[in-house]
């Protein structure tokens, strides 16, 4: 989509509410690294003057989505019933929510199912076996798909085109030393994760983290979400991973697929 078109479509009107959208913002603008600040700090980080993020925090917090303490602001447990509204409308991940489970007590490494949202993939389940990441991931967390085994298996289930423009547009931020530094190096990886329906990725997002992971697809075939094993290099190495959990990943990623075949 061309800035041309993306400007028309987000002109105010019948179609685009500004107000709704400035709202979503202001909730977006809480996170791991802000979780409470003051009005002058979020009208800063939307991009909003102090009086327009005043009447949002003020209505947030009327309808019980915000609270204030002093001059600082911060989310309520309310804003869990945004993304719950998603996985109760999602009830397919409940489904696979037991295998997944099982898989990560077997092999006594993480495992996780994420979608694809934009340029982030986000966590639908979410079994932490053990701390392998120094931020705590649970559901609804979100990382960069295109440094992460899970994202890449699912840029590359993308229609070519679509696939191109969100690989051409990744700003390619260094995490490690092993991270990705090329585009044409991305594409590539991508790639491999098509031709061969999995993806590893060796410490690329933070020192240690390897993850592998394997497409999971639909009643129509088409691919909707993936499956991995996280685990630490020092305990798990690459190649161990791949041997001994790889073949147990996508035998539970078949199971996921054709339980959703039938419930979905």
């Amino acid at each position: 989509m061309s800035s041309d078109e993306s400007a028309t479509i987000l002109k105010p009107g019948d179609s685009y509410v500004q107000s709704f959208a400035r709202g979503l913002s202001v909730i977006r603008a809480f996170g791991a690294d802000a979780p409470r600040q003051t009005l002058t700090e979020v009208a800063r980080r939307c991009g909003l003057t102090r009086a327009g993020a005043r009447r949002i925090l003020l209505t947030l917090q009327t309808l019980g989505y915000v609270r204030a303490e002093g001059r600082l602001f911060e989310l309520t447990p309310k804003i869990l019933d945004l993304g719950f509204a998603y996985l109760s409308s999602q009830p397919l991940w409940q489904f696979a929510e037991p295998l997944v489970l099982q898989l990560s007590s077997d092999l006594k490494e993480s495992s996780s199912i994420a979608v694809l949202d934009g340029a982030d993939i986000v966590f639908v389940v979410r079994v932490p076996a053990r701390k392998v990441m120094s931020t705590t991931i649970g559901v609804g967390s979100r990382l960069p798909a295109w440094a992460t085994a899970i994202g890449r298996v699912l840029l590359a289930s993308l229609p070519v085109e679509e696939r191109e423009v969100q690989v051409a547009r990744t700003d390619l931020v260094p995490f490690t030393a092993l991270t990705v530094r090329s585009h044409d190096d991305l594409r590539a990886q991508v790639e491999q994760a098509r031709r061969q329906h999995w993806c590893l990725v060796d410490q690329e997002l933070e020192d240690g983290v390897v993850s592998v992971a394997v497409p999971i697809t639909g009643r129509d075939g088409k691919v909707i979400a993936a499956v991995n094993l996280s685990t630490h290099a020092g305990r798990t190495p690459p190649q161990l991973l791949l041997d001994q959990g790889l073949p147990r990943l996508q035998e539970t990623a078949q199971s996921i697929s054709r339980l959703l075949q039938i419930k979905g």
